[in-house]
């Protein structure tokens, strides 16, 4: 019988209880949705804003994931709190948990800090062609921790962004269209202009060379066996620079080769002026049969 009676007191005290807990769960079921709404209704403006600002789509993407993330653990700890949690002393562990964390991961920090000077500084975007820490590709996607890159093998590379920040890096694809430089050598008995006509005239067969500027050639140096010319045409697109070296240097090959103009390679030569009548002496003496020794 005592048993019954403290079994109804108990239920109750916890019916009380809840009672007096409703108007608190109701606040934070409210506080959670409402945050939740809010974040609906802020995600398309925050979105435009990111893609007038011009980043990176996937960082971009990324932004509004941890967006997205700020608004759960704020509506979640305000949540909390109206449920009468200790969120200060869940914090403040959350807090010494992350220092340590951020300790042990100094080096993925720092390439997320470098990420954003990435965005922030816009070397390049996807799409833009690089060359940097010996690749040289096309920009695929910006995360976080890592640039990735296409090359022409169509290998995937990942380079940390620390690095990217760090070391000297060649954007090909920035200001549009750019210059190929391509260096073949002719004899020194060969005339420079009439050479000039007939480069001029290959490379005007090639395919994908911008017309202007126009193509032109020049001489590059003095060497030892050769005068060095350098083939300077535009290309529109970076993507087909290194695609048409080979085939602009193959045309300039071809048509040196039916114009007859010497292209040559690497060989010493040797004159002689006057010689002293004694050494011609001395060398016909060395040169003479030895006769044989009994």
């Amino acid at each position: 019988m005592l048993d019954q009676v403290f079994s109804y007191m108990d239920l109750t005290r916890l019916f009380h209880e809840l009672i007096a807990w409703l108007p608190n769960l109701f606040a934070a079921t409210l506080i959670f949705s409402g945050l939740l709404f809010l974040h609906r209704l802020a995600s398309r403006p925050v979105k435009l804003l990111l893609d007038q600002i011009g980043l990176d789509r996937a960082f971009a993407a990324l932004l509004m994931s941890l967006f997205r993330a700020a608004i759960l653990i704020s509506a979640t700890v305000m949540a909390a709190g109206q449920l009468g949690f200790n969120v200060g002393a869940a914090m403040a562990g959350i807090g010494v948990a992350g220092l340590t964390i951020g300790f042990a991961a100094k080096d993925s920090l720092s390439n997320v800090i470098a990420g954003f000077l990435i965005v922030w500084d816009k070397p390049f975007v996807s799409g833009d062609w690089i060359t940097m820490a010996g690749e040289s590709g096309c920009v695929s996607e910006i995360t976080m921790r890592t640039t990735r890159i296409r090359t022409r093998e169509n290998t995937y590379v990942v380079i940390p962004n620390q690095t990217v920040i760090n070391e000297i890096l060649v954007n090909h694809s920035k200001n549009g269209s750019t210059r190929l430089n391509v260096s073949i050598g002719i004899a020194y008995k060969e005339n420079i202009p009439a050479a000039r006509e007939v480069l001029l005239r290959a490379v005007a067969t090639v395919g994908g060379i911008s017309p202007q500027p126009p193509p032109d050639v020049v001489v590059e140096s003095l060497g030892d066996s050769s005068v060095n010319l350098h083939v300077r045409v535009w290309v529109e697109d970076a993507e087909n620079a290194q695609v048409l070296e080979p085939i602009v240097l193959e045309a300039c090959k071809l048509a040196l080769d039916e114009a007859g103009i010497e292209i040559p390679f690497p060989h010493l030569q040797f004159f002689l002026d006057s010689v002293d009548d004694g050494v011609w002496k001395k060398l016909r003496g060395a040169l003479a049969p030895q006769s044989d020794i009994h």
